[in-house]
């Protein structure tokens, strides 16, 4: 699933083309889409119609467009293979199209939001805000190592009171947002942790020093659009990210460490894979 560099470049894209853009119509072409909108298509579709779209925000891996003026908030969960493409009105449809919002004609151009989704996993929603302006539905998430009031002193008191090992944590979006999988192999591959480390043994240096490298590799992915497996992937123009160039851990089963040469090694985890350097990445001792 995509994670925060991958989200945040589709936020910046949204920026540019739909901010403060006025909702002529919408159309739900498919009722999956918008299952979360309890509501149904055509309310959801209606209650867009005619308001003005705020500036897109992010928190961890969920994304928003505020409406102005009416404290309620398109919730956008890409899934597994959900897209929000920009494209001009004349441009076929895609294969995959579940959701159609035109707009009035504005700065922007010619141009509509799509939200495309092969698996049908991900969709939209509209919800109430915060006074923080937060969708209420996720107000329980944790702030994200991006964001300025991220409090790393907070961060490492949690941990140390959690009691689980150091990729769970990272994966915990009630104790920090955004970090998924890839991106967790590749700052524990960083700051040279083993994936089962307790944290209960991080110093609060160490856990410094391991946010200090979840922002490196989350602000280097952002520099090239994310990583981009297939075409799944893409920002708000259809292009796909190439950090997955640059990976030093993640999906880099048998090939030499970086860093030391040794073959990096897959485990099974949490029904997902967790890559790493038996060498670089010493694995806790076990109490006897």
């Amino acid at each position: 699933m995509p994670e925060l560099p991958e989200v945040e470049v589709v936020r910046r894209g949204l920026r540019r083309w739909v901010a403060h853009r006025t909702v002529a119509d919408a159309e739900v072409l498919h009722p999956r889409a918008v299952r979360r909108h309890l509501a149904g298509p055509d309310d959801f579709a209606h209650r867009l119609r005619g308001h003005r779209m705020g500036t897109p925000s992010r928190r961890g891996k969920y994304l928003w467009l505020p409406l102005e003026d009416t404290g309620q908030a398109v919730l956008a969960h890409l899934g597994m293979s959900g897209q929000l493409l920009v494209q001009p009105h004349s441009a076929p449809d895609e294969k995959h199209l579940r959701v159609r919002i035109r707009f009035t004609e504005g700065p922007a151009g010619d141009t509509e939001l799509r939200f495309v989704d092969q698996r049908t996993f991900g969709g939209l929603s509209l919800h109430d805000t915060t006074p923080d302006g937060l969708p209420d539905v996720i107000a329980h998430i944790a702030r994200d190592p991006l964001d300025p009031l991220f409090d790393e002193d907070a961060f490492h008191r949690a941990l140390r009171r959690k009691r689980t090992t150091v990729k769970r944590a990272l994966l915990d979006q009630s104790l920090i947002s955004g970090v998924g999988n890839i991106y967790a192999d590749e700052a524990l591959w960083r700051a040279r942790l083993h994936y089962e480390r307790p944290t209960a043994t991080l110093t609060r240096p160490r856990t410094r020093l391991l946010l200090g490298h979840v922002r490196d590799v989350m602000n280097a992915a952002l520099a090239v659009g994310g990583t981009s497996f297939d075409s799944l992937y893409v920002n708000v123009n259809g292009e796909s990210g190439y950090f997955d160039r640059s990976l030093d851990a993640y999906g880099r089963e048998g090939l030499p460490c970086h860093r030391c040469g040794t073959p990096i090694r897959r485990r099974p985890w949490m029904n997902r894979s967790s890559y790493y350097c038996p060498r670089c990445q010493r694995a806790p001792r076990v109490a006897s």
